[in-house]
């Protein structure tokens, strides 16, 4: 890829890309990952694959205007757009369209080419380990999500069964779970070495959590009934 392509695509991403969650920074460390698990594999279409990390989440505009879009669907289209009126051939845009409509992890889509299997993976690896715990804690500021959540008994609650929206629940449903979804060796490699970190982080602040609220309450417990 040409330098003078390469910045056309780039400009268009920072025009894009505004939430603190996903800003440019999200969008680079995924691009030179897939960059590294690339060398690890075989006929990898390099232009694809660099217009796809760059623009693969162009899409969050629209979808943190209206919960009800899907970004990967939303981005994958204006991709294809920009990148035919920026002189690429259907074809080639039609690819960079498909890597960025399965790359998300909740997507009914599963990527098929070797760079949509990639970019997918240099996306995931940006919420594993305490990089996606730190990633996740920021969201849930944006959108006002509490960390966790209290039964009707003030019980804190691990995540695992919750109703509510939260941190817990988050880790439970997505990041906990991401670690068998890579396709790559490369990607399935890191990802385990960025495993301790995520768990380690969330067993200390559920303990952390329930041993505020254990003490505190039978504390309070006692000066009420008239004990202290």
């Amino acid at each position: 890829m040409k330098k003078s392509e390469y910045e056309n695509i780039e400009r268009y991403m920072f025009e894009c890309m505004k939430d603190s969650a996903h800003d440019k920074e999200h969008i680079y460390r995924v691009l030179y990952m897939a960059l590294d698990i690339a060398k690890y594999e075989e006929n990898v279409d390099k232009d694809t694959l660099i217009a796809a990390c760059l623009l693969h989440d162009i899409g969050r505009e629209e979808q943190f205007k209206n919960p009800a879009i899907d970004h990967a669907k939303a981005g994958s289209k204006k991709a294809y757009d920009f990148l035919v009126k920026s002189g690429w051939s259907d074809r080639r845009a039609g690819h960079v369209r498909e890597c960025i409509l399965t790359h998300r992890f909740r997507s009914d889509h599963l990527p098929e080419s070797i760079e949509a299997q990639i970019l997918f993976d240099a996306d995931k690896l940006d919420v594993a380990g305490t990089l996606g715990i730190a990633r996740t804690l920021v969201y849930t500021g944006q959108v006002s999500e509490p960390l966790y959540s209290v039964d009707e008994k003030g019980n804190v609650l691990d995540g695992e069964n919750d109703r509510m929206p939260s941190f817990f629940q988050e880790y439970k449903f997505k990041l906990e779970n991401i670690y068998d979804k890579f396709f790559t060796q490369r990607g399935k490699q890191i990802a385990k070495e960025r495993q301790e970190s995520a768990v380690s982080f969330y067993n200390s602040m559920l303990s952390e959590v329930r041993s505020c609220y254990s003490c505190g309450r039978t504390e309070l417990s006692a000066l009420l009934a008239g004990l202290c």
